[in-house]
């Protein structure tokens, strides 16, 4: 290789890490949205996200009517899709090749996938990873499997085994999942989290605690530390894909009742689930000194 091809290479990635980090991407969830489709992608345009994370619509009337308000909104799309855990193991892995199959076809920006079982054995749980690998080389589609209860990578230590094992998937880090399985904000276990975190290439931002998967409100003062423990984990995330000349994507997943803690009796929220996506969006960028 020449001089001037030398030079170039370091400007053009020079300038990719330059872009990179004046940018992230926000997704929002419609998970406990009551609303049209229209009208939930009107109120995230108009919140200043850059797309949305929905499961994969189940008919062509429903995904037609997706597909229309994207383009309609200019909205970026995260599908997700997931191993159903009701059916024996060849037909749960046949049902998601199919789900995986549709969510490919419309070209979206990734695929966010719930990822086989913890009653899965490891072979049947490393075949769900491996078709996704295979579909998401094929078709040039980012797949990417979240730190889940219930999934194969519901504990910490458990997911580490899979990463060891598999050098190709890459994760999405919902980080409020293992609070609640370690009952812990997990400060002593740097070391496997920052393997973790270097398969990171997707976010799902929701503040967990040692007892529960999502605060009752994000900005109450009462949960500052642990607030300020998600915002951290995030961040080493944010600058590791920025380092790469990526853009990091984040989807505000704050849920709905019963995720959302409730008064008793009245089942009254605790707070409102908008707002609090809101809040982390803007707390996010706040720490990384963006601007919308």
């Amino acid at each position: 290789m020449n001089v001037f091809n030398k030079i170039l290479i370091l400007v053009v990635s020079s300038l990719q890490m330059t872009l990179a980090q004046n940018n992230l991407l926000f997704f929002q969830t419609n998970w406990g949205f009551e609303g049209s489709w229209e009208d939930f992608f009107y109120k995230t345009k108009n919140s200043g996200y850059d797309g949305v994370e929905i499961w994969i619509p189940s008919n062509s009337t429903a995904q037609e009517e997706v597909s229309k308000g994207l383009k309609k909104y200019d909205l970026k799309v995260i599908y997700l899709c997931g191993t159903n855990r009701s059916l024996p193991f060849q037909e749960s892995i046949a049902a998601y090749r199919n789900d995986l199959m549709k969510a490919i076809k419309q070209k979206p920006h990734a695929i966010n996938s719930h990822t086989g079982s913890d009653f899965f054995t490891v072979k049947q749980n490393n075949a769900f990873l491996e078709l996704a690998n295979e579909l998401s080389e094929i078709h040039q589609i980012p797949i990417t499997h979240e730190t889940h209860r219930g999934r194969f990578s519901y504990a910490l230590p458990e997911t580490k085994k899979f990463l060891d094992a598999n050098s190709d998937f890459q994760l999405t880090l919902d980080i409020s999942h293992w609070m609640v399985v370690h009952e812990s904000l997990l400060l002593e276990q740097e070391a496997l989290l920052d393997e973790v975190l270097d398969r990171t290439q997707h976010i799902h931002a929701r503040v967990g605690f040692e007892e529960g998967p999502q605060v009752n409100n994000p900005q109450a003062p009462e949960w500052k530390t642990t607030l300020e423990r998600h915002l951290s984990l995030w961040e080493t995330v944010i600058k590791k894909r920025w380092k790469e000349g990526k853009i990091p994507t984040i989807t505000t997943e704050f849920g709905p009742p019963n995720y959302l803690p409730t008064e008793p009796f009245t089942q009254k929220p605790l707070s409102n689930q908008w707002e609090g996506n809101l809040f982390i969006m803007n707390a996010l960028m706040e720490r990384m000194k963006l601007t919308k």
